[in-house]
């Protein structure tokens, strides 16, 4: 499947993949001010530009994923990020610094994947909660609302 995607500013960094298998798609950021770097200290959580707009298909989404040498080498983690089909603004990563350590972006350093996602797509429906699993099993489970640790 083909993906079409625009650059919105001078100096954005092409999208790559670095194996042909690889699921993910690495994008980079691209500030649109002159600052070479962004600094995130422990704790903080930034929005980051990559200067890239995508055509989603109907049907899918772009899940924007960590790398994992970002993650496990400086501690710096995506939030919870979807692109929808219907989306046709700048793609921003939301990355948190979750280490002890001040940590410094460069322009131009890949700091997440994107990863393109079947989407079902389904209207809820409200019932009673003592008949949401009762009238219409939807599991073979009989863990019923066991919650942490509940398995073992």
């Amino acid at each position: 499947m083909i993906i079409r995607y625009s650059k919105v500013r001078e100096g954005v960094t092409t999208p790559t993949r670095a194996n042909p298998s690889d699921a993910g798609l690495d994008v980079y950021f691209c500030p649109d001010m002159t600052t070479a770097h962004w600094r995130m200290q422990p704790g903080d959580s930034k929005i980051f530009p990559t200067g890239l707009k995508f055509e989603v298909p109907h049907g899918y989404m772009l899940e924007v994923k960590n790398r994992s040498g970002m993650a496990a080498k400086r501690s710096l983690v995506v939030g919870a990020c979807v692109i929808d089909s219907g989306y046709e603004g700048e793609v921003f990563i939301n990355l948190h610094n979750i280490g002890s350590t001040t940590e410094y972006v460069e322009h131009g350093t890949k700091i997440a994947q994107l990863v393109l996602t079947p989407v079902v797509h389904f209207r809820p429906q409200e019932t009673a909660t003592e008949s949401l699993y009762n009238e219409y099993p939807m599991t073979i489970s009989d863990r019923g609302d066991g919650a942490l640790g509940s398995t073992g």
